[in-house]
């Protein structure tokens, strides 16, 4: 299903104001959300001079409407002034199309959606595919995804919250500890890709596929020389 009023959200803050972030999304209804963990990368005297230790982040990944963004970024600068250096940073990119109609009412639950054509962005070469899956079923995810031309793919784990509406939508139990597989596809294999994860990964995996749109690459070289030679 092709969009262009849907959002991936991106958010970069302290581990202790995680709960705070995530309040502020559900207050605007955005439930469905990912954490997973990083560190800050502050220039060590710096640190030394203020007698702070090197910071533990929390990155949140969460989808958003054209509609919901707007708001977020408003109360995100005035609630958690966002603005101040080292509150942290939010940032959206657009999403070109998402596996099923279930998945998109499942992400989307309690944000307002008006559907459009595909944007400009529909004529990249390449789509960053993201599988939100249940934790143990990346090896099924991959062997569907391989099948239909897939290179390799990246793992991050993550913890979820609002899973508990998924048997609502997909009729499958979502965990909390949760697996996000990126894979790197040319565009005229996305929806094959994504229609065999769909289809053939393991049912328990609760696949969630969605893709984002890649402008420009490096290091794909093996993945350009085939399509020259097709």
């Amino acid at each position: 299903m092709s969009v262009n009023t849907l959002y991936w959200l991106v958010t970069i803050t302290d581990r202790h104001s995680t709960d705070a972030f995530l309040k502020l999304y559900e207050e605007h209804g955005v439930n469905v959300n990912l954490r997973t963990v990083g560190s800050g990368t502050a220039v060590r005297e710096m640190l030394a001079t203020l007698g702070l230790e090197k910071s533990e982040k929390a990155v949140l990944l969460s989808i958003v409407t054209a509609d919901t963004w707007p708001k977020i970024q408003k109360a995100l600068r005035r609630q958690m002034r966002i603005d101040v250096p080292g509150t942290g940073i939010a940032f959206i990119i657009p999403v070109s199309s998402i596996g099923g109609k279930r998945a998109l009412l499942f992400l989307t639950e309690h944000q307002k959606l008006e559907l459009k054509e595909e944007s400009t962005l529909k004529d990249t070469r390449y789509e960053l595919l993201l599988v939100i899956a249940n934790q143990g079923y990346t090896g099924s995810i991959m062997d569907a995804a391989r099948a239909e031309g897939a290179g390799g793919g990246t793992v991050i784990h993550a913890k979820g919250t609002g899973m508990e509406g998924a048997a609502r939508f997909l009729g499958v139990d979502l965990v909390n500890e949760k697996e996000v597989v990126l894979i790197v596809s040319r565009t005229t294999q996305k929806n094959k890709i994504m229609s065999a994860i769909m289809k053939n990964a393991d049912p328990k995996a609760g696949a969630i596929v969605f893709s984002l749109p890649v402008t420009d690459t490096a290091g794909l070289r093996l993945l350009d020389e085939t399509d020259e030679t097709v």
